[in-house]
């Protein structure tokens, strides 16, 4: 379970993916319920295509802009695009510090990397195979959830764990004010799941107890948290936890993520099997996933489901 330490420190729980079947499933729906976010060690992913993946990320960013301008993008429709953080508004008084490189993936992955940057060498080839793993991963945690709750064990299958996957690769440079910028500011991601490697530099902070906390993360484990969609499916039963990313003075830092995302037409609605009469009505009303996104809007959104809910 998770457990805050002296300093705002919180160490989530820690899911063994070697462990027995049934354990498994036990431990990752409690650690869902607990706090959404939980650690996954074991998982199938090779350490070296994570070393690899992370390495090519900073070379990626340390080109000079003119290699990266090529896929610099203000458009959010398009699906792979270099953009900063300047181009968000500003929120609460902070402006954003952030680059990012949005990539998107098809399984099978075919020829979804051929729009993907060139440079640095090997940046598809490591990516690809970094982006299979990780999402088979990510599914297995979803079988997994779907059994511990009483449903069927594919029911993310398909349109609702979709047939694509985004990489969301985000540059924090060293800040030389934290105090007026922010990485991320408060929120929920819009997704179903979301896998992040662990980074060295803190930053990623949960919203725990009514105080933020650093998330303390494991050498070679995942991060892993529910987003607003799977919030909804399963009618309220494990939320989604809000969380930001705030800078540093002296270091940068990157993050890697995977976001496993309903398709844009799958309908985003609670399960049947939650739904028990007067007991347990719907909390959320029924919307497709292209429309949800909308509603939600950016990170700088509400950060919970309030324009959903059916009261």
């Amino acid at each position: 379970m998770g457990n805050l330490r002296a300093g705002g420190i919180v160490s989530l729980p820690i899911i063994d993916l070697r462990r027995g079947h049934d354990e498994c499933r036990r431990a990752v729906l409690d650690a869902g319920k607990e706090m959404g976010f939980f650690q996954v060690v074991n998982h199938g992913v090779a350490e070296q295509a994570m070393r690899d993946v992370g390495a090519l990320c900073h070379e990626f960013f340390a080109l000079p802009e003119a290699d990266k301008a090529a896929f610099y993008s203000e458009d959010n429709d398009k699906t792979n695009r270099y953009f900063s953080g300047s181009t968000y508004e500003t929120v609460v008084g902070h402006k954003y510090w952030i680059d990012c490189l949005r990539l998107g993936c098809t399984i099978p992955v075919g020829s979804s990397t051929r729009d993907w940057p060139d440079k640095p060498n090997n940046f598809r080839q490591v990516v690809e195979k970094f982006a299979v793993q990780t999402r088979s991963m990510g599914m297995e945690l979803l079988r997994l959830l779907a059994e511990g709750m009483g449903l069927r064990t594919d029911y993310f299958d398909g349109d609702l764990g979709g047939t694509d996957v985004i990489l969301g690769i985000n540059h924090y440079p060293a800040c030389p004010d934290p105090t007026t910028m922010i990485g991320l500011p408060p929120h929920c991601d819009r997704n179903l799941l979301t896998l992040l490697i662990p980074n060295k530099v803190p930053g990623l902070q949960l919203l725990h107890n009514g105080e933020w906390v650093h998330v303390e993360p494991l050498p070679n484990a995942f991060v892993v948290h529910t987003g607003l969609a799977f919030e909804v499916v399963t009618n309220g039963m494990l939320k989604s936890r809000e969380h930001r990313v705030v800078t540093n003075t002296t270091l940068a830092r990157i993050a890697v993520g995977m976001f496993i995302t309903p398709t844009k037409e799958c309908l985003i609605t609670p399960a049947e099997e939650f739904l028990i009469g007067d007991e347990n009505p719907p909390r959320y009303r029924a919307v497709a996933y292209r429309e949800f996104v909308r509603i939600h809007g950016t990170a700088a959104t509400s950060v919970r489901t309030t324009n959903l809910r059916t009261h």
